[in-house]
């Protein structure tokens, strides 16, 4: 039986002695003790603190990474077992979506939003075609900018759940279909 995956979204900026880091970390071996593999953008910030977690605990790691898109980029963090090069920002959020049974974001920017939108979009669509709806959970830091307002119903708000803690992780985890 194959390896649920859990895309992971989050900074690239945060370094090892940020809290975000740390945090990612520690989501990170969550993750793998729960027997989840990860995706995650592949590069280091948070998206490397859970790789490393989760590697450290024997898990799979796959980093979608877009070579064109940053040039600048050494490749992939060290911690990534697959690496799958994208040619454009948008089919390396798409190949993440699609990869994924669940989507989890840490705090970020802007890169990290779009994450977030376009999995918060499918779900969207999804309940709107009567597909199932994977499932995405957002930090806390998120809620404020994720809320009801303008065109945003609280039942589109209802298709994200906001993770305080380790233990609120834990729960998303045991709730997801396997």
């Amino acid at each position: 039986m194959p390896v649920p995956v859990v895309a992971v979204f989050g900074s690239s900026r945060a370094e090892k002695d940020h809290p975000h880091y740390r945090t990612a970390y520690a989501w990170g071996r969550v993750l793998a003790e729960a027997g989840f593999a990860v995706a995650t953008g592949g590069y280091g910030g948070t998206m490397e603190a859970v790789s490393r977690a989760v590697r450290e605990a024997g898990g799979l790691v796959i980093g979608v990474t877009a070579p064109p898109v940053f040039p600048g980029r050494p490749g992939a963090n060290a911690h990534v077992g697959l690496e799958l090069p994208s040619p454009s920002l948008l089919t390396r959020i798409e190949r993440l979506l699609d990869l994924a049974q669940a989507y989890l974001a840490l705090p970020g920017g802007l890169g990290t939003f779009t994450e977030i939108a376009a999995a918060w979009n499918r779900a969207y669509v999804d309940r709107l075609a009567g597909r199932a709806v994977r499932p995405l959970a957002v930090h806390a830091a998120w809620r404020t900018l994720l809320r009801p307002g303008l065109e945003i119903a609280p039942e589109d708000l209802g298709l994200v759940r906001f993770i305080e803690d380790e233990a609120d992780l834990r729960r998303f985890l045991r709730d997801l279909p396997r």
